[in-house]
């Protein structure tokens, strides 16, 4: 190799040496430092859209100095949780790419990696306070530069809920809003609400459950707490242990891949008040009549229309459901059933919904229904994906006899709404006649 050559590529070595040494990076510890534990120490790392892709360093108490961080901006911190491993967890630029663009704002990645990973996850929880009490210093700082506290957003997962939770409550509930993504349920379960998140820690708390069973925490803790698929067991998470890391960690990481996809506008997820996951599924909290105009919550960033109604509600339970993968969202109807059969049959109800290529099937079968003479039903059907124009519909009401006579029963009007898409037409059919397990088609028409 020529000399010239060489000094061009270390040349270019140097530079780009350099540049990586002005980002300041999350910090990434090995398997022995978590293994050996370490000791607290808090790191800002701040990102605005002028440097989305390079974080800073912001350094406690000349922050000031710093021309890229203005207090008169929203200013959101995210707050990780614990990290056995101790590696950066993966969705960090992905939430600080995503939050800057709903809007103008310092966005700073709380790193308290040192102390957070370690294998004594008593040790982590212990460290959760000493966390916020950096964190609440800071943000006192903020304020006498001239910071609204109403403008300050939390957002915390796992045990950096919690952290966010002691912040609000050192600053006496005055930050403007918290957003807790599946808080960590071991060593909170049975704590008092000084001792974890809840609602007057600040302004405005919401929060998403997960994996209320196993590494998240069970009951309300905000003004509102959305709960996917009943706040358990997710969909597409492996059901045995021989998956490995995943079989533990799935449930309680899909609140974060949830809220990002929730971020992104990629799905939608609207959830219904009610007061349990079953009720829910059997059709029973479909309306939103206390949110209008703004109809039902969506899990998301921007929560200004239902925040004055929920603030006057109190604490609001409100459950969605969701497929295994992205886009996550289902599409939903309300479906009313009008029966008139002499006798009782108790059964599920499996609806398909065609376009004339593809067809979709929801098996409506949260509990058995009672069907008989005179009966107003109303049911959830739920579908991993839309199709529109819908073409024609089929029906199967399934009783499990199969060795009796099949009894007949009639339809008197079957009405499917469209819950996600107010705007499209309600369908309709009239008198419909059907034997039991048996499958009837027909042509939706428009209500009268």
């Amino acid at each position: 190799m020529s000399l010239w050559r060489f000094l061009i590529l270390l040349s270019i070595f140097m530079l780009c040496k350099g540049e990586d040494s002005d980002c300041d990076n999350f910090t990434d510890l090995d398997f022995h430092e978590s293994f050996m534990g370490t000791y607290l120490y808090v790191r800002l790392l701040l990102y605005t859209r002028a440097n989305l892709e390079c974080g800073q360093e912001l350094p406690h108490h000349s922050f000031t100095q710093e021309p890229l961080f203005n207090v008169t901006r929203p200013t959101t911190f995210v707050i990780h949780g614990y990290r056995p491993t101790g590696a950066p967890p993966i969705w960090i630029n992905h939430i600080v790419h995503l939050l800057a663009a709903q809007k103008d704002m310092n966005i700073l990645v709380v790193d308290w990696n040192r102390g957070a990973a370690n294998l004594n996850y008593f040790t982590a929880v212990a460290n959760t306070r000493g966390t916020a009490v950096n964190i609440t210093g800071f943000i006192e700082s903020m304020e006498k530069e001239g910071a609204s506290l109403d403008s300050i957003h939390l957002i915390g997962v796992s045990l950096g809920a919690h952290v966010a939770g002691f912040i609000g409550a050192m600053l006496g509930g005055r930050v403007g809003r918290i957003t807790g993504l599946d808080p960590a349920g071991p060593m909170f379960a049975s704590a008092s609400p000084e001792e974890r998140l809840d609602p007057t820690d600040a302004q405005f708390v919401d929060v998403l459950h997960t994996d209320m069973n196993s590494f998240g925490l069970r009951g309300t803790h905000g003004h509102i707490d959305f709960y996917a698929n009943g706040g358990l067991d997710q969909p597409g998470c492996p059901k045995t242990i021989f998956s490995g890391k995943s079989y533990f960690v799935c449930d309680h990481q899909r609140s974060v891949f949830l809220y990002l996809c929730a971020l992104n506008h990629t799905c939608k997820l609207t959830a219904y008040p009610c007061s349990s996951y079953s009720d829910f599924l059997s059709g029973q909290c479909l309306q939103c009549e206390t949110f209008k105009p703004a109809s039902c919550p969506v899990l998301g960033y921007d929560m200004s229309q239902w925040r004055d109604t929920l603030l006057r509600l109190g604490q609001t339970r409100a459950y969605f459901s969701t497929t295994a993968e992205l886009p996550y969202s289902k599409t939903s109807y309300r479906v009313d059933l009008v029966t008139w059969n002499q006798f009782l049959r108790w059964g599920v109800v499996i609806l398909r919904l065609y376009n004339g290529k593809n067809v979709l099937e929801s098996q409506i079968d949260s509990k058995l229904l009672r069907f008989e003479q005179y009966t107003s039903t109303r049911l959830l059907a739920q579908f991993d994906e839309e199709i529109y124009p819908i073409q024609k519909i089929s029906l199967r009401i399934v009783t499990g006899n199969v060795i009796g006579p099949r009894y007949k029963i009639r339809l008197l009007r079957i009405r499917i709404t469209p819950l996600e898409n107010p705007s499209r037409p309600l369908m309709c059919r009239y008198d419909i006649m059907l034997e039991e397990n048996a499958e009837v088609s027909f042509k939706p028409l428009p209500c009268d």
